[in-house]
């Protein structure tokens, strides 16, 4: 019923001038540039990680040896991976829950949520020219450090 609701709601405002109309099209815009990206990101974590109870093309040991448990070395090399990554804002919770049927740990889990939003390669070089190479070093340890710390807390409470 409410899909129904807002599909006519969508249709009313669709041709409107104002800026609930403008909104709307920006909006629309938005969703037919990041559906694909979504959609993609879903298919190629399925791909590589498999559906829950299957083995995808990465093997589940892998995932385990590298980021199962929480030790320190599993949430720091989360945090890394992820900072030096681009994941697109939507597909970070599929390649997660993939991630996390092969054994990924809760701890490490939070630490590639904190430190891929912060940091990633596209970000570090536009940050490079703006903040500079040493405020820039300084500020991905920070980013990386903290995701750490944080995902191993968070392990510890998780269990």
């Amino acid at each position: 019923m409410f899909g129904v609701g807002a599909l006519i709601f969508a249709i009313l405002i669709s041709n409107d001038k104002s800026e609930l109309g403008q909104w709307f099209q920006a909006s629309w815009t938005f969703a037919k540039q990041i559906l694909p990206m979504l959609l993609l990101g879903v298919l190629i974590a399925g791909f590589l990680l498999g559906r829950p109870g299957t083995e995808g093309i990465i093997p589940s040991s892998w995932v385990t040896k590298f980021v199962g448990g929480n030790s320190l070395r599993a949430n720091f090399f989360s945090s890394v991976v992820a900072a030096f990554m681009y994941f697109a804002t939507l597909t970070e919770v599929p390649i997660l829950q993939g991630l996390m049927g092969s054994g990924m740990g809760k701890g490490p889990a939070l630490a590639l949520l904190l430190a891929g939003p912060a940091v990633s390669l596209p970000n570090m070089l536009v940050l490079k020219n703006i903040m500079g190479l040493k405020k820039l070093v300084i500020y991905i340890s920070l980013v990386i450090v903290m995701a750490t710390i944080s995902g191993i807390i968070f392990g510890l409470l998780a269990k």
